[in-house]
C-alpha cells in the first residue's frame, strides 16, 4: 500500500519533468497495489491525471511554455471523443465478453492487456534517442486535419484506457510538428488535463467514488508535479526519461504475464 502512494508521487514528478509517462502508472497502481476493478481504476485515473496535469499546465502556461495554436484544436476534438466513449460506450462493455476455447475474455482483460501494450509503446518512446529539430509551424488545412485525426486517436486511448496519452502527444509534437521540448511538455499537460477531466465527468453517475482516497492520492501526484517542475532545471530530463522508460517496460511485461499466464 505504501509503495502505491510513493508511486503516485513519482508519477507526478515525471509529469512535471517530462510532461508524459506519469499517467501510464496510475491504472496499474490502482489495480495491482490497491486492488481496484480495472473499470473503476480507469475512472480514478482520469480524475487524478486531470487534476495533476492541470496544475502542471498552469505552471507551464505562466512560463510561456504552452503552444495554444495546437492546444485549442486538440483540446476540443480529443475531449469530445473521450466524453462520448466514457458516457455512452465504456459503461456498456459487459464483464464477460466471450470464450476462446477455455480462455475467458473479460472486460478486465480487455482493459489491462491493451494497457500493457500501450506501456510498451510509451517505454519505446521514452527510450528513443532521436533528437528532432526544435522549430516549426503548422501549415495549411491538411496539417489541421491531421491534428483532428490525431485528437480522435488520443481521445480513444484516454477514453478506453484512462491514460492521458502524453507519451504519444509529446513525441508527436516534437517529432512531427518540431515543437520545442519545453513547449511540447506544457501543451501536452493542458491537452491531457482537459481530456481527462471531461472524460471523468462522463463517468459521473456510473460509479460510486471513494473521495477521501481519490483526493489523497491526487494530492500526492500534485505535490510530485510541483517537485518535478522545480527539479526540471537541475536534473537532465532525458536521464529520468530513460530510467522511467525501462521501469514502464518491466511493468508492461508484468501485466501481460499476470493477465494471460497466471
Amino acid at each position: 500500500m505504501l509503495a502505491g502512494y510513493i508511486l503516485f508521487a513519482l508519477a507526478g514528478i515525471c509529469l512535471g519533468l517530462i510532461g508524459s509517462g506519469g499517467s501510464i502508472l496510475t491504472v496499474p497502481i490502482m489495480v495491482y497495489l490497491f486492488h481496484l476493478d480495472p473499470a473503476i481504476a480507469t475512472s480514478y485515473s482520469l480524475f487524478i491525471v486531470g487534476i495533476t496535469s492541470m496544475n502542471g499546465a498552469i505552471l507551464n502556461y505562466l512560463k510561456g511554455n504552452t503552444r495554444m495554436s495546437l492546444a485549442l484544436p486538440l483540446g476540443f476534438i480529443s475531449p469530445l471523443t473521450v466524453f462520448i466513449i466514457r458516457r455512452f460506450i465504456f459503461p456498456r462493455i459487459p464483464d464477460h465478453i466471450m470464450y476462446i476455447g477455455r480462455w475467458e475474455i473479460t472486460r478486465s482483460l480487455l482493459i489491462m492487456v491493451p494497457f500493457a501494450l500501450l506501456m510498451f509503446i510509451s517505454a519505446l518512446s521514452m527510450l528513443s534517442k532521436q533528437q528532432p529539430a526544435s522549430t516549426a509551424r503548422i501549415r495549411g488545412r491538411k496539417q489541421y486535419l491531421s491534428l483532428a485525426v490525431f485528437g480522435v486517436g488520443i481521445g480513444c486511448i484516454t477514453g478506453f484506457l484512462g491514460s492521458g496519452g502524453g507519451f504519444i502527444i509529446v513525441p508527436a509534437l516534437v517529432v512531427a510538428l518540431k515543437v520545442p521540448m519545453k513547449e511540447a511538455v506544457g501543451t501536452s499537460l493542458l491537452i491531457i488535463a482537459v481530456n481527462s477531466l471531461i472524460g471523468f465527468s462522463g463517468d459521473i453517475g456510473h460509479y460510486a467514488f471513494n473521495w477521501p482516497f481519490l483526493l489523497s492520492v491526487t494530492g500526492l501526484s500534485i505535490a510530485g508535479i510541483f517537485a518535478g517542475n522545480r527539479l526540471s532545471s537541475r536534473i537532465p530530463p532525458h536521464k529520468l526519461k530513460t530510467a522511467f522508460g525501462w521501469f514502464i517496460l518491466v511493468m508492461g511485461l508484468y501485466i501481460i504475464v499476470k493477465e494471460t499466464l497466471i
